[in-house]
This record gives structure tokens, sequence and C-alpha cells, in this order.
């Protein structure tokens, strides 16, 4: 069984769980969910792929980002009610994310990926942050963790 049967499985077990709950709008973020990512499993299907965990930890980070955006751009707006339906959505998909690690965690493991990979300059700063990606998948905001990978690269 592929490594994503086991998130699926999990969030179609909450969906029922909610459906009989009668919880229109954690519902609909598990629906959301499962259709992301049923529809990278057909892509990886497509090239003779299987989805990773590290994939299926993406999706959800990035569906987690859409949503902060959208929601402060409808609070900017005044629309209230939208940006409180994006925050729902938010709390059902961080169900799934591992704890996000904090800046100081963040700090210890960039160094340590520095260590690992020999990096000597911001040059060799793809090869870190794509460690960090390997060893933390989605344990931190990937943008925040360059920008600290590259100060410490000194860049």
């Amino acid at each position: 069984m592929p490594d994503s049967a086991p998130l699926r499985d999990a969030v179609a077990q909450r969906m029922k769980e909610a459906m009989k709950a009668g919880d229109k709008v954690r519902v609909g973020a598990l629906r959301l969910i499962m259709a992301a990512l049923k529809e990278r499993e057909i892509e990886a299907r497509g090239a003779g792929k299987i989805v990773s965990r590290a994939d299926e930890l993406a999706i959800l980070t990035k569906m987690v980002k859409s949503r902060q955006e959208s929601a402060t751009i409808y609070a900017e707006a005044g629309r209230a009610e939208l940006a409180q339906q994006e925050n729902a959505e938010i709390a059902v998909i961080n169900e799934f994310l591992p704890t996000q690690m904090d800046e100081a965690a963040v700090i210890a493991a960039a160094k340590a990926a520095i260590a690992s990979t020999g990096a000597a300059s911001v040059r060799d700063m793809g090869k870190v942050v794509n460690a960090l990606k390997a060893a933390h998948p989605g344990q931190m905001d990937f943008a925040k963790a360059s920008a600290i990978v590259k100060g410490l690269l000194g860049g």
C-alpha cells in the first residue's frame, strides 16, 4: 500500500465523523483535502510515480498558505464571514500537518543541514534547503527557512 493510503484513510474517517455530526464547514474542508490528495495521486500515477508522505504534506502546507492569504485579503476587505470560513478550513487542514517547528528549532536544523551538506556560501543554499525539506517535511515554512539559511551562509 502506498504512503498516501493512511492519510487518505484518516481524512475519510474524519469526514464520516463530521457528516454524522452535521458539521458542514468541517465536511467541506475535508472534501477539499481529499480532492487535492486524489488529484495529486492521479498526476503521479500518470507519471508512473507514487505520492510520498512529503508530497502530501507539501500539498496540505500549500493549502494552508493559500487560505491564510485569502483570509488576510477578506479581512482587509471587511468580509469577516469569508475570513472566518478560511480560518476554519485552516484549522481542519492543520490537524493533518505535523506541529510546526519554532524559530530556534528551524535555526538549529538549518545549522545541522549546513554542516551535513558542507555548504560554504549562498551558492550552496539550494542544497541546504533541499536537505531541510527532506529531513523536516511539513514541519516548517520553507520560505522563512530559506531566509534563515541565507543569513547563516552570509547572504
